[in-house]
């Protein structure tokens, strides 16, 4: 039976630059890392050696998240040098993990960043989204480009029928839904339903564990908290979902990298069974 690709995100480094001590939120997190990141001077550095340590791992796709590499920042020189860093590594993006823009100048930027990845997903929003007028807009854009939007539920979208109203459900539309299986939890959603009720709008899988229904939203190893993992495993195999799985858990206090293992070779292991 085909398996899904696993896929690293690179969002589980989140309080790497803290030493996986982080004092502060995400927002604490995200703004450390694009400080690490940024200055092009460092870039090559700085960033080979994340995707050194992603292909430690045993991954050779991940899933590039904007504080990596920002459409409202990257130069065509950072771009080059994630280009060069992919090869170097023998890495590919299944997608982007970032904001499409909130403009079409930034949205414009950020297709052209996907097509350079080599990835067909453009990001997991836009606030264009929103704007009735920029639909029509937003839809010729990704057909005449041959991309993808996703529309991530994170904390508002507490259900896949609030995910669907958003995204819309014309199954020839190139605007979908990416579903994190976490934030369904959170919200005392069962991820594993939500799938198969998002069907074939569903265009990607964020698969992350958290321990509690409940704010705050906190990852936690998968298979130690309230997500039935193996229930969405079998939900995508029922809508034939035929994309990458992200392997996501971005713990604030931890290095993220032996339970991504664990949880990387636990469902390899589901697959081949």
């Amino acid at each position: 039976m085909p398996t899904n690709p696993l896929s690293f995100m690179s969002a589980n480094f989140m309080s790497r630059q803290a030493g996986y001590r982080l004092s502060g939120s995400w927002a604490e997190g995200a703004r450390l890392t694009v400080a690490h990141c940024q200055p092009l001077a460092t870039y090559r550095q700085r960033l080979g050696e994340i995707f050194a340590e992603i292909r430690e791992l045993g991954f050779d796709r991940l899933d590039l998240w904007e504080c990596h590499l920002d459409a409202r920042w990257a130069s065509d020189d950072h771009l080059a040098i994630v280009v060069d860093l992919l090869a170097e590594h023998g890495l590919t993006v299944a997608s982007r993990a970032a904001n499409a823009g909130a403009d079409r100048a930034t949205f414009l930027r950020s297709c052209e960043i996907a097509r350079r990845l080599g990835t067909d997903i453009v990001g997991t929003s836009t606030p264009l989204l929103f704007a009735e007028r920029e639909r029509p807009w937003l839809i010729g854009t990704l057909r005449d480009q041959g991309l993808r939007l996703t529309h991530e539920n994170h904390p508002h979208e507490k259900t896949a029928q609030m995910l669907l109203d958003i995204i819309g459900e014309a199954e020839d539309s190139p605007i979908g839904a990416c579903l994190d299986t976490g934030w369904f939890a959170t919200h005392g959603t069962d991820a594993g339903r939500a799938i198969r009720e998002l069907g074939p709008r569903l265009f990607y899988l964020h698969l992350k564990d958290v321990p509690k229904v409940g704010l705050p939203h906190d990852t936690c190893e998968h298979g130690c908290g309230i997500v039935p993992l193996a229930d969405c495993l079998s939900a995508l195999r029922e809508v034939g979902y035929a994309g990458a799985i992200s392997i996501e858990h971005e713990p604030e206090h931890e290095d993220p990298r032996p339970a991504i293992a664990r949880a990387a070779a636990w469902v390899r292991a589901w697959q081949a069974g």
